[in-house]
């Protein structure tokens, strides 16, 4: 019962939230839980889908592929988050490829479902435009950083993203580790320039470091980098 639609909290993130009680059964009835493991592919760019992925649990990296043949991180989709939205009702290929991060459990809704539920509920349709609006607002912060921030406010502030929305573990290390590769695509940089940054911090005492792991050390001065003190 508890992988039934109508009784997950999950939802409550989400524009199924939005949905009856009949096209909550309706998703419950078609939908294919999947186990994902680390480093597997959700859905690749200019794929075709035939329906949306719900994160139940873990985080994916969604990314985009530059010119230069260089993964570009857009954002990490963690519970709640639905993926695919866009390019199914749009009936376009996915602009974005989805990668586990760590393992994942998701929630396969087929696109019928989701097309139905649009044309007969007009507070499901509203929901998903307000979903849709915040991740273009999402995507222009991005570009804004990208533009105005350097290479180390950008890294400052990754870490600091990622301690505010995935917490930390009982040793004060990052509960969401990413590669330093993971961490030049966020922040769109050269591994190499990465590697080199984060060592500048380290030396500085402002974060500390275990293998892949990092644990930040010193929030006020790397707040402090971001603002441009």
């Amino acid at each position: 019962m508890e992988n039934r639609c109508e009784n997950c909290i999950v939802r409550q993130f989400n524009s199924l939230r939005a949905m009856n009680k009949e096209e909550l059964k309706k998703v419950s009835d078609s939908k294919v839980s999947k186990k994902i493991k680390k480093g597997e592919v959700l859905f690749e760019e200019g794929e075709k889908l035939d329906g949306v992925f719900c994160v139940r649990d873990g985080v994916s990296k969604m990314s985009k592929l530059s010119a230069n043949g260089k993964d570009q991180i857009v954002k990490l989709a963690s519970k709640g988050v639905v993926m695919g939205q866009r390019s199914v009702i749009a009936e376009e290929s996915t602009n974005l490829s989805a990668v586990a991060v760590n393992d994942m459990e998701v929630c396969f809704i087929p696109k019928e479902i989701i097309s139905n539920a649009l044309n007969s509920n007009p507070n499901f349709a509203v929901e998903v435009l307000r979903h849709m609006a915040h991740d273009l607002k999402e995507a222009d912060d991005v570009i804004v950083n990208m533009s105005q921030k350097t290479v180390k406010q950008r890294m400052a502030e990754a870490f600091l993203y990622l301690k505010k929305n995935y917490g930390e573990d009982e040793e004060g290390f990052l509960s969401l580790t990413l590669s330093r590769e993971d961490y030049a695509n966020v922040v769109g940089t050269a591994t190499e320039s990465c590697i080199r940054i984060i060592s500048e911090f380290k030396k500085k005492g402002l974060i500390k470091t275990c293998g892949k792991q990092i644990a930040i050390a010193e929030e006020r001065k790397l707040q402090d980098l971001i603002d441009g003190f």
